[in-house]
């Protein structure tokens, strides 16, 4: 109804990271849950603590949003690969860019989960001129950190955020 749409298909995988980028907006998180309600997808989704608590906090935890603290992001790595370890099933959505601010450096986290989880990770572009999400293909982590970054974001160049370009 927004007149958003989903290009690519999911993967049939029990475990996955799904990265979106470029996150410039509220309003990417407000189309990227709609979609995952929409389509029934069951996504964990990591989002900063201030969005939870408000109002909508205890709505947002049972749709699976997962509050983290930025300004004290005590073992969150760690906490999100026993996650993965303890469930048969789970997709976990992140933003690398940590913010909806430009960034010159992505966060590593989701790299460093994806590796210590043995997990491979999604990439989904999003696309405002469009006004799509698209699917990318599954990406694996080799463990050389940088290497491994500089690979995945790359796949994001041309795609163009309401604010800006990734």
């Amino acid at each position: 109804m927004s007149g958003w749409r989903l290009q690519g298909e999911f993967p049939d995988a029990p475990k996955l990271i799904i990265i979106g980028a470029p996150h410039s907006s509220y309003w990417d998180g407000v189309w990227g849950l709609l979609m995952k309600l929409a389509l029934g997808l069951n996504i964990n989704i990591m989002i900063k603590r201030e969005v939870m608590d408000g109002p909508l906090g205890p709505l947002l935890r049972r749709l699976g949003l997962i509050p983290i603290d930025r300004r004290a992001p005590i073992d969150v790595v760690q906490q999100m690969v026993r996650r993965f370890r303890e469930c048969e099933r789970m997709w976990l959505g992140i933003t690398p860019e940590g913010t909806r601010k430009h960034v010159k450096h992505w966060k590593s986290g989701f790299l460093r989960i994806a590796h210590e989880a043995d997990v491979p990770i999604l990439p989904v572009f999003v696309d405002y001129p469009s006004k799509s999400f698209i699917l990318g293909s599954i990406q694996h982590v080799t463990g050389h950190r940088d290497e491994d970054l500089d690979r995945i974001r790359a796949l994001f160049s041309g795609y163009h955020g309401k604010h800006r370009d990734a």
